[in-house]
Order: C-alpha cells, then sequence, then structure tokens
C-alpha cells in the first residue's frame, strides 16, 4: 500500500505546486512576449530614426520581423544606414517572434497534455487504492485533517471543488469535484474506501456526502463536521459514525486550558505526536490475532511490549484501566501509551 508522508510545517510552506493545471509556464510566455515587444518597439524608434513616419516605421518593423517580404517603404529605402538597421531588426525580430511562437505553442501544448494525462494518472492511482480515507472539503478545516493524516503516512484522497487551485504537495491525490455528487465519490473510491471525512462548509452538503457515502459503502467510518448544534443529530441520522462541532471542541478546549492547563498540553502531547519520545494510540485486536479471547493480563506480562495499557473498548463501551481478568475480543481497541517502537510491537502482536 502507497504511504503518503508529510510533516505539518511542510505543507504550511508548500506555496509553488498547483496539480492538474494548465499555463504552468505563463511566466516564461510573458517574458517572450515583453521581449518581441520590446524589439518591436526598437525597430519602430530606429525607422523613425530614418526618416519614416510611425506608420511606415511600424509596417516596415511588422514585415521584416514577420518574414512577409513586401518592398521596403520610406525615401531612405535602399541606402546603406537603412539596410544595417533591417539586418539587425531581421536578427533580431524573427529571432524573438519565432521563440514567442514557441513558448506559446509549447505551453498550449504541455498545458492540455498535463491536463489530460495528469488526470489519467490520478485516476490510475485512486483506482489501486483500498481501505483509504477519503476526505471531502479543503478550507480550513479540512487542511489540518489533511495535515494529520498525512503526517501519520495514511493513504487518502482530497476531494474539493477548487482542488486544482489549493497549494497541496505533489504527492497529494487531489480531485476537483462537488463532493456531494455520487459520481465524485464513486471516483474516489469510496466503495473501497474506510473513513470518509466531511468537513464542507455548509451542513446541508454533509447530510447529503454522508447519505451517499452510507449507501455506497455500509462499512465506512464517517466523520461529519457539523456548524449548527441542530445539524448534529440529522448527521448522525443520515449515517455518520461521529459528529464534530469545531466551535464547540475549540470552546471546550480553551475552557480546558484555562482551568487545567497541564492535562490539556498533555493530551495534546500524546495525541498529536508532538514528542517523540511518547504517544497515545489505539491497536484493534483482530479476528486472527493471537490475543483474540485472551485476557489484558496476557498483554500486561509481555515484556516486549513496554506499552502502558490505559483502557479497552468493547461493543462501544469503555473500561479503564481493565483489570487482568478482562477478555479481549475480535474486535476490541486496546488504548495504549508506549514509546514508538514499543507502539508498533503492540500493533505486530495484535494484528
Amino acid at each position: 500500500m502507497m504511504r503518503v508522508r508529510a510533516s505539518r510545517r511542510g505543507l504550511e510552506k508548500q506555496t509553488s505546486f498547483r496539480p492538474l493545471t494548465p499555463f504552468r509556464a505563463l511566466g516564461r510566455i510573458r517574458r517572450a512576449v515583453g521581449l518581441l515587444a520590446l524589439v518591436i518597439c526598437g525597430a519602430t524608434l530606429a525607422y523613425l530614426g530614418l526618416g519614416l513616419t510611425f506608420s511606415e516605421a511600424l509596417y516596415q518593423t511588422l514585415i521584416t520581423i514577420t518574414t512577409v517580404g513586401y518592398h521596403e517603404v520610406g525615401d531612405n529605402a535602399g541606402t546603406d544606414s537603412y539596410r544595417a538597421v533591417t539586418s539587425v531588426i531581421i536578427v533580431l525580430g524573427v529571432g524573438s517572434t519565432f521563440y514567442t511562437l514557441g513558448v506559446l505553442v509549447e505551453s498550449l501544448i504541455e498545458g492540455r497534455l498535463e491536463h489530460v494525462y495528469g488526470r489519467r494518472r490520478m485516476t490510475k492511482e485512486i483506482a489501486r487504492m483500498n481501505g483509504h480515507i477519503v476526505v471531502c472539503g479543503a478550507g480550513r478545516v479540512g487542511r489540518e485533517i489533511i495535515a494529520e493524516i498525512a503526517e501519520d503516512g495514511r493513504e487518502f484522497v482530497l476531494v474539493d471543488a477548487v482542488a486544482t487551485q489549493l497549494n497541496y504537495p505533489a504527492e497529494y491525490p487531489l480531485i476537483e469535484g462537488d463532493a456531494t455528487d455520487d459520481e465524485i465519490l464513486r471516483s474516489v473510491g469510496v466503495e473501497r474506501a474506510s473513513v470518509v471525512v466531511s468537513a464542507l462548509s455548509n451542513d446541508a452538503d454533509n447530510v447529503y456526502v454522508t447519505l451517499s457515502a452510507r449507501a455506497m459503502n455500509p462499512n465506512l467510518f464517517i466523520v461529519a463536521r457539523a456548524h449548527a448544534s441542530a445539524a448534529e443529530e440529522k448527521l448522525l441520522r443520515a449515517g455518520a459514525d461521529r459528529v464534530v462541532n469545531p466551535q464547540f471542541i475549540g470552546g471546550r478546549r480553551m475552557a480546558t486550558y484555562t482551568l487545567q492547563p497541564n492535562v490539556a498540553e498533555f493530551l495534546d502531547v500524546s495525541v498529536h505526536g508532538q514528542q517523540d519520545e511518547w504517544r497515545l494510540e489505539e491497536v484493534t485486536v483482530t479476528v486472527d490475532s493471537a490475543w483474540a479471547g485472551a485476557v489484558v493480563g496476557d498483554v500486561r506480562v509481555r515484556p516486549t511490549t513496554g506499552c502502558l495499557l490505559l483502557a479497552v473498548r468493547t461493543d462501544g463501551q469503555f473500561v479503564t484501566n481493565p483489570p487482568d481478568d478482562h477478555v479481549l475480543d475480535p474486535g476490541s481497541v486496546i488504548i495504549a501509551m508506549g514509546r514508538p517502537g514499543e507502539l508498533e510491537r503492540l500493533h505486530e502482536l495484535a494484528d
């Protein structure tokens, strides 16, 4: 499975990449057109210096640099100075004209080919994905979600109506489109995905995405964003497994920092991996795991893990500080704290 890794800092600093956007060589086009305009102005001024009127000077300049080959104009035509000026203009003007045309044609072809083949590559890449995460919405909330998922190395696809105008790293799979459209959801492999995150800016749109995604894949885990408190129950009825109200959570987080700042900071450091020494993670006991049907005491006595078991979730219920005789049924989720290597070992044993 492909794993995409990118640090949050790297995501915030990424400003130059715009995927599947034609005419990325716009700067080259401007420079080429500017060079041609400079040559035309200089040649016109040179002919004006030879006594031609402005219309005659501009006309003579254009037929010279375009190699049309009409007869020379002006009373000084045929003189040595006239021929010298014309010779210089031919060299500079013809070269700049063909250079400008070449840049325009190249940019047009590259832009169209990049759009066509870029989308084709993206479609093939998404078609190979299985068990990935689909994130709908790339606003401020969506950006934070993507940063966390990418940092964790999970496989994902981002869907947004203006995805190709956003400054995301080149390795990020982006699809531009309306996430409420069923065809768009199918194109990002919702039927094969494991999680859908609907972080659109409108509650009604999040309800539509939740309904469509649940109908396409009943086994999905759906996380939906809610702006209004009244929308939370609607999203749950539509099929969301979790509903998040950023304003509500933000207010509670600020209150926690006000009343218990050390507790809040401890949770931030452990959950979001801000400290490499240790962190909190969840580990699922699979059906084929050696721990399926075992008890918590069997896990705790394993000297190879070294992790601290904080809680176990079974059938939707949390058991904090579980006793040694607590049975780990298949599908149980262990909440553990430990160093990265210890947690990796815990995952291996639980699989």
